[in-house]
């Protein structure tokens, strides 16, 4: 701390002279040096230049004068220091109120044109399905774009099956629709009390690739319940026996990630591995019995999108697969030529399901909609979409085994199981606002539906909507499938196969 040599007092603007190296207060020793041009101290010639600023850092507060001391001048003090707070906190109520009012009304905004938007994407599809409907019924196609061009790639894609096809599908629709109705559950299958017992039974760990790492689809085999097959972001497809843990296959051909994996298992007919990838094609593969390997058994290249959906029809000889092109193709299985390509839809497909009779077929959109057409004709059946709200993708698909009911999420935190006698939203199941859905599947016995997503894989009972068990050790799990007789559940996490069943 320094002092003035004049004053005794703490300087507010020290300075030092050159001359004797005492410290003064700027103001007086200028007013001193005017009037005398001396040090007040030695007397020795001194001008403003022979003063050199004293800097202090950090610089700090100057002691209070003795006057203020006082316990008076100290309540003063006090009260001073309080109103200033008080109109500082003020000041920032003042702020934070308008701050809110601007939110409030952004938020308002927001969620208005978010309703404009969800009900004029309804009302178009609305007038769409109404178009084609009385175009169906009238005989007369819809007109053409107003500029006059056509595409005929897609003109003459989206021509009616062939005669043999439907003929099939007809077949088998009688023979599975006349069996469902009087089919009941079988002994043996896993009943919801079973199910709550479920726990981790086991894991197969550092499948596919660790870069880029991650397990994207897997399917298990119904006439060989140890075998399943996965694919993965690392662009290959592996077939795994879980009874000898031995990797039986790495199928390589594809260029990106695989999107979806199936298994066409046919009486009197060889297994297909079967697989869409994000690189728009399907690629399928057999076991050669000379060579003991499994070899490629046809590529199919209709597509001009990413692969969204792949399954096998009831028929067991056509593969239905949906792109992101926004169209849908009809396949042969045994000479994989394309049968039958739908017309160009107005929005992306970005799942797939087909009804267990074999006659309708289902896809997703990211416009929160579902279509589902009729396979033999491509006329749409019937258009579904949930309540009004945020859009939402409907990224997976299920048909309940006996043909009544659809499963898909209704929103991005819950899934709706659709009544298709209606049709209409017959229940909402709420997941929570963090879970993403990734995977909806119903069992064998239409008693049963899981979803698998971000906080793991779920169980629940029809008709009761009762939460069984859920699994959540895992983190997100992408894909899903049912066991033997629904005694087990079989889910993907990051590079393992994750297995859950009944206690030993």
């Amino acid at each position: 701390m320094f002092f003035c040599s004049i004053s005794g007092e703490p300087p507010q603007d020290p300075v030092v002279s050159q001359k004797s190296g005492h410290v003064y207060e700027r103001k007086l020793i200028l007013k001193y040096i005017t009037e005398n041009g001396t040090d007040p101290i030695t007397g020795e010639k001194l001008e403003e230049s022979d003063l050199i600023t004293v800097k202090a850092n950090p610089k700090t507060a100057p002691p209070r004068p003795p006057t203020a001391t006082s316990i008076p001048a100290l309540l003063q003090t006090l009260q001073n220091e309080w109103d200033a707070t008080m109109l500082e906190v003020y000041a920032l109520k003042q702020q934070n109120n308008s701050l809110k009012q601007e939110l409030s009304v952004s938020l308002y905004t927001q969620d208005a044109a978010t309703r404009v938007v969800a009900r004029l994407i309804r009302e178009r599809d609305a007038a769409r399905e109404a178009l084609a409907s009385v175009s169906a019924t009238l005989g007369v196609a819809p007109a053409a774009a107003a500029n006059g061009d056509v595409d005929m790639a897609d003109s003459e894609e989206a021509i009616s099956l062939p005669e043999h096809i439907v003929a099939q599908i007809d077949e088998t629709h009688e023979a599975l629709s006349a069996t469902r109705k009087k089919r009941k559950v079988p002994a043996d299958h896993v009943t919801q009390e079973q199910i709550k017992t479920f726990t981790a039974k086991h894991t197969i760990p550092s499948l596919h690739a660790s870069s880029p790492a991650g397990i994207t689809a897997l399917a298990v085999s119904q006439k060989n319940p140890s075998q399943f097959l996965t694919g993965g972001n690392d662009k290959v497809v592996q077939l795994y026996d879980r009874s000898t843990d031995k990797v039986l296959a790495t199928l390589k051909g594809h260029t990106k990630k695989i999107n979806h994996v199936a298994f066409r298992e046919h009486d009197g007919h060889p297994t297909l591995l079967l697989s869409g990838g994000a690189d728009k094609i399907a690629k399928a593969w057999s076991h050669d019995e000379a060579s003991g390997e499994y070899i490629p058994k046809g590529t199919i290249r209709t597509h001009k999108g990413e692969i969204t959906g792949l399954v096998v029809h009831p028929t067991k000889t056509v593969l239905a697969l949906t792109s992101t092109d926004r169209t849908y193709s009809l396949h042969d299985l045994t000479t994989f030529d394309q049968i039958y390509r739908s017309a160009e839809s107005d929005e992306p497909y970005t799942s797939l399901a087909v009804h267990p009779d074999g006659t309708l077929l289902a896809v997703g959109t990211p416009a929160s909609t579902i279509q589902i057409f009729d396979v033999r004709t491509g006329a749409i059946a019937a258009q579904l979409t949930p309540p009004e709200g945020v859009p939402f993708t409907v990224n997976t698909l299920s048909f309940s085994e006996n043909g009544y009911h659809l499963l898909a999420p209704d929103s991005l935190s819950s899934v709706g199981i659709w009544d298709l006698r209606k049709p209409k939203l017959s229940h909402s199941i709420k997941l929570g606002d963090g879970f993403k859905t990734h995977k909806v599947l119903y069992d064998y016995s239409a008693q049963l539906l899981s979803v698998a997503g971000s906080e793991g894989v779920r169980l629940f009972a029809h008709k009761t909507w009762e939460e069984l068990v859920r699994f959540e050790e895992a983190g997100e799990v992408v894909d899903l499938a049912f066991g033997e007789n629904g005694k087990e559940i079989w889910g993907v996490s990051g590079r393992d196969v994750r297995i859950w069943g009944l206690p030993a």
